[in-house]
């Protein structure tokens, strides 16, 4: 019995009909979706392993399934892949690093495939949820929030936190992941130049 369900979301038949050549057998049981009204029905009907998302569709484009998964912190959870055939026309909407998810380009063989799920793997698994939830919920004191809110305005106190209106909640958690994203984009790069200039030491 298959253990892990992939939902590969693609209005050409030869995309999904690969991806299902593809993957390993006996190991995962693949639904599909051919635009991206029936896919998002499937991702909330379903109990799924890896969402495979391509970004432009009928009925209901990639883009607009990709924000519909983002609202709901149960669904962002699920590792997602989006394949597309012009990376721009991802990173117009979505600028690099994708920290979240991975980006699978068309045409694709095997082995990107395999590399691309194993990275959305291990991508979902990254601690994001903590400061929304602990702004939403009280003022948390987790390093994360404190972080960000000396950034944003953290003499908020917690009961007016509290009784604020949800919008402004959203608002404020829209924040803090658009920052922890910049950090972590500036983190990287740091991390790269790092890396060149011990190359060019040598």
């Amino acid at each position: 019995m298959a253990s892990n369900k992939i939902l590969v979301i693609d209005d050409t038949t030869v995309v999904r009909v690969k991806v299902r050549e593809m993957l390993p057998p006996g190991n995962f049981e693949v639904l599909e979706a051919k635009d991206g009204l029936e896919g998002l029905n499937l991702i909330r009907q379903e109990k799924l392993s890896l969402i495979m998302l391509d970004f432009l569709l009928p009925k209901m484009s990639g883009w607009e399934v990709f924000q519909q998964v983002q609202a709901h912190p149960e669904l962002r959870k699920i590792p997602l892949v989006i394949m597309s055939g012009r990376k721009e026309e991802v990173t117009e909407k979505i600028p690099e690093p994708f920290q979240y998810f991975d980006f699978l380009g068309k045409p694709f063989d095997q082995k990107q495939l395999i590399g691309a799920i194993k990275s959305a793997m291990t991508k979902a698994k990254q601690p994001r949820q903590e400061p929304v939830a602990a702004v939403a919920a009280t003022n948390g004191s987790t390093t994360t929030v404190s972080i960000t809110n000396g950034a944003s305005n953290g003499t908020i106190p917690t009961s007016s936190a509290v009784t604020g209106s949800s919008a402004e909640i959203d608002a404020l958690n829209e924040k803090i992941v658009k920052m922890q994203a910049e950090i972590d984009g500036l983190k990287k790069q740091l991390t790269q130049v790092v890396t060149f200039i011990k190359q060019k030491i040598k």
